[in-house]
């Protein structure tokens, strides 16, 4: 079937490619934040690639790229096929494209064959998963999944430009973002492939994995409010400093979260103090916390916990405190019969088939409110994510495409039944 291309490996090497200039802001390392230049190069060349393998392509108000390799019959239902194109600040280059080039790949093996599928397929570059450039992540499957709130366009970058600004010099429509969301009746289901982002199958020996349910999250930004002084004028005990408060405060995430159940986990990884000189005490200190775990509740607790403590750190310090939530992400559960269907093609081809939840927040949690979703995880190497030593091997993503390949015979079958 895959017609004398080695499915699975190119999509690899395309990623390669798509980890350098001019597919990133920043020389020698791979950031692609979302409506940049570095955002447009890729999608030109997404766009080609799509088209070469037998997909009409289009790009929606929110500048999500999809590619549909129509069905039997025109505007049958679609199995979306995709994920993220965006990156982190100096990350890997396999989180997030391996998924889209891994969905060309399979659609361009159907295309060689010839054959068509009582659904449509389509593959969609998603602009925005990480949150890299704005406060929030996922706008791109929100608008697609018709839950994108309206003021997430006001969000804005670290430069002052909104969300809406950048769209609409990107070619975008924010005034138009409704238009992207699409209706429960055209889509059959969700599939994304993506990196493990853990250690897991590694450590087990095991290529591939399929996910069950992705971890709740919540992301809130926390401002302590003191006063600035001189730094060397000013007495310890006069002065209302919100650095050490702000290390109180994230010493408390830490221990509210080691004593978690359910997989409870918190972060801080981005912290400011305001003016930030060497020779004064800071006036604020701003900093986000990310809280995840594999349920809603648990994480909600936490929260909870974490902003009483923050509240009564300050408040023993003369300080005030100023806590935003920034995103609430519910704990999403794959589908069980396309769980079902997943682990019936791993076994085919004679794999285990390994259940695990997913830590990490993805786009097909959000397009769980538009249809059914499932994904398979890849191995990667040391578990690692977020980096440039982020790895996967070429069998491995050979095995992948295979395996969805087989997914989507199987989708056939219960589709024709």
């Amino acid at each position: 079937m895959t017609g004398g291309f080695d499915i699975g490996v190119r999509a690899r090497a395309r990623c390669d490619r798509l980890g350098l200039a001019p597919y990133s802001e920043v020389e020698g390392q791979l950031t692609r934040r979302f409506l940049t230049p570095a955002h447009a190069a890729a999608l030109v060349t997404l766009e080609d690639w799509m088209a070469q393998a037998g997909m009409s392509v289009r790009r929606d108000a929110a500048a999500n790229l999809i590619g549909r390799y129509e069905g039997e019959a025109p505007g049958a239902k679609a199995l979306i096929i995709g994920s993220h194109i965006d990156s982190v600040r100096n990350g890997g280059r396999y989180d997030g494209p391996l998924g889209i080039m891994l969905g060309i790949d399979v659609v361009e093996a159907l295309h060689r064959a010839g054959r068509r599928l009582p659904f449509a397929i389509e593959v969609v570059a998603f602009g925005d998963e990480e949150g890299s450039r704005f406060p929030a992540s996922m706008s791109c499957s929100r608008a697609i999944a018709g839950t994108l709130d309206s003021l997430a366009l006001e969000m804005k970058d670290a430069d002052g430009v909104s969300v809406a600004e950048a769209l609409a010099a990107f070619g975008g429509d924010p005034a138009g973002i409704a238009s992207a969301a699409r209706k429960p009746d055209d889509v059959l289901a969700f599939l994304e492939a993506h990196i493990e982002q853990g250690p897991v199958l590694e450590a087990e020996g095991l290529p591939l994995g399929v996910v069950t349910a992705i971890a709740a999250q919540k992301r809130i930004m926390v401002k302590i409010v003191g006063t600035a002084g001189h730094a060397g004028t000013t007495p310890m005990g006069l002065r209302k400093d919100p650095g050490p408060a702000a290390a109180e405060c994230m010493l408390a995430l830490e221990r509210i979260c080691r004593a978690g159940t359910d997989g409870l986990v918190g972060t801080v990884g981005r912290i400011s103090a305001l003016p930030g000189a060497f020779n004064v005490i800071p006036g604020a200190v701003e900093f986000s916390m990310d809280i995840r775990a594999e349920t809603s509740a648990t994480r909600d607790a936490a929260v909870d916990a974490i902003c009483a403590e923050i509240h009564a750190i300050v408040g023993a310090r003369g300080l005030t405190a100023e806590i935003h939530l920034m995103q609430a992400l519910a704990e999403s559960p794959c589908d069980p019969s396309l769980i079902g269907l997943l682990e019936e093609a791993l076994s085919d081809l004679s794999l285990p088939a390994r259940r695990l939840p997913s830590g990490a927040g993805h786009d097909a949690m959000v397009m769980a409110d538009l249809c059914p979703t499932a994904m398979l995880f890849i191995r990667c190497e040391g578990g690692i994510s977020h980096n440039p030593a982020e790895a996967v091997t070429e069998a491995d993503c050979a095995l992948a495409a295979r395996a969805m390949l087989t997914f989507i015979d199987k989708l056939e079958r219960r589709e024709r039944a």
